[in-house]
C-alpha cells in the first residue's frame, strides 16, 4: 500500500523505520516546520532528521489542514498513518485515502487520551501500558480501535525508559495494522467513551516537587519527569535542584521538605514518609551522587527544600 507517514518527535521513528523496511511504500513523510535551537538556529525533528537518511519525501507545513490537502491528495496514498504529529487535521484530511487514517498511541485507550500518557502511567502508579492502533478522528484520541498491545511497567521504570519501548512496540503493532487491512483483514472495535481519561501536556513546571506529598507518589512523580521536563525542587538560597533518582525510606519526624544527612547519605522528610536522594543535580553542575551533594554543600541538616530564603 501508499502511505504517508505524519510524525515529528523520536517516539515517532521507529514507527516509520519499520514501515519503511516493510512491504508497504512509503511516498511522503510530513513533519512538524523545523524549530530554532541553539543560537536560534534552525533545528529539524527526529522524524526529519531519519526520513532524510531514508530517503524518503519530506512535507513541512505550519497548518497542514490549512496548506497540504492538494498535495497529500495527488500522492494518491491508500493510508496515512500518525504517531505522535502534533496538529489536529481536518476532515478534509482524514477523507483523503481511501483506508483513513490510523494513530499510533501510547496507552491503552480509552485510558490516557491526550498529549501525555506515558508520563501518567508512570505518575498513577500503573502496573500495566500499552499501545493502541486506532482510526484517527476529529475527537483527539477517540477513533475505533483496531489493535492493542500490553506491556508490564518495570519497577521504577521511568517514563524514558518506557518511551523507548513503547515506541518499538508501536512500530511493529502499526505494521501489523497495515498489513491487516492491506489483506481486508481489519476488524475496528469503537471505544467505551464512558471509560475515557484524559492527560494534560506537560511543561517545564510540571516537574515542580511538591514535598507535602507521600514519598511513594513523589518516586513516582521523579520517574515520570524522567528525563523531561525533569523533577526539580529548590534549596533555600533559591538554587535549582533537579533529583533524578531517589527512594522512598522511613517518615522523619520533621516539616516537609527538611533535609536530613548522615554519613554521606540524604534524606528529605515528606508528608508521609521520606525520599532518601541519590542522584541529583544543583543549578549549573553536573549530576552527582548524593554523597557528593553533601560533601560539597555544606551545612545540610534542618535546611528546607522548596523554600527561598
Amino acid at each position: 500500500m501508499r502511505i504517508i507517514f505524519l510524525g515529528t518527535p523520536d517516539f515517532a521513528v521507529p514507527s516509520l523505520e519499520a514501515l519503511a523496511a516493510s512491504s508497504h511504500d512509503v511516498v511522503a513523510v510530513v513533519t512538524q516546520p523545523d524549530k530554532p535551537g541553539n543560537r536560534n538556529v534552525l533545528q529539524p525533528c527526529a522524524v526529519k532528521r531519519k526520513a532524510q537518511e531514508l530517503g524518503l519525501p519530506i512535507l513541512q507545513y505550519e497548518r497542514l489542514s490549512r496548506q497540504g490537502a492538494d498535495d497529500l491528495r495527488a500522492l494518491s496514498p491508500d493510508l496515512m498513518v500518525t504517531c505522535a504529529f502534533g496538529q489536529i487535521l481536518s476532515d478534509e484530511i482524514l477523507a483523503i485515502a481511501p483506508h483513513g487514517v490510523l494513530n499510533v498511541h501510547g496507552s491503552l485507550l480509552p485510558r490516557y487520551r491526550g498529549a501525555s500518557p506515558i508520563q501518567s502511567a508512570v505518575l498513577n502508579g500503573d502496573a500495566q501500558t500499552g499501545v493502541t492502533i486506532m482510526r484517527t478522528v476529529r475527537e483527539v484520541d477517540s477513533g475505533d480501535i483496531l489493535l492493542q498491545v500490553t506491556t508490564p511497567i518495570l519497577p521504577r521504570e521511568t517514563a524514558g525508559e518506557l518511551f523507548e519501548r513503547l515506541a518499538q512496540t508501536g512500530a511493529c503493532a502499526i505494521v501489523q495494522a497495515a498489513d491487516a487491512i492491506e489483506r481486508g483483514e481489519a476488524t475496528f472495535t469503537p471505544q467505551d467513551h464512558a471509560q475515557a481519561t484524559y492527560c494534560r501536556m506537560l511543561d517545564k513546571e510540571s516537574g515542580r516537587i511538591d514535598w507535602t506529598r507521600s514519598a511513594i507518589e513523589l518516586t513516582r512523580h521523579i520517574d515520570g519527569m524522567t528525563p523531561w521536563p525533569s523533577a526539580f525542587t529548590h534549596t533555600p538560597q533559591g538554587k535549582l535542584l533537579k533529583i533524578w533518582r531517589a527512594d522512598a525510606s522511613d517518615d522523619i519526624a520533621a516539616p516537609s521538605g527538611t533535609l536530613v544527612s548522615k554519613g554521606g547519605r540524604v534524606w528529605v522528610a515528606c508528608g508521609k514518609g521520606s525520599l532518601e536522594l541519590l542522584e541529583v543535580q544543583p543549578e549549573g553542575k553536573k549530576r552527582m551522587r548524593a554523597a557528593e551533594f553533601a560533601a560539597g554543600y555544606g551545612r545540610l541538616d534542618g535546611e528546607r527544600l522548596g523554600e527561598r530564603t
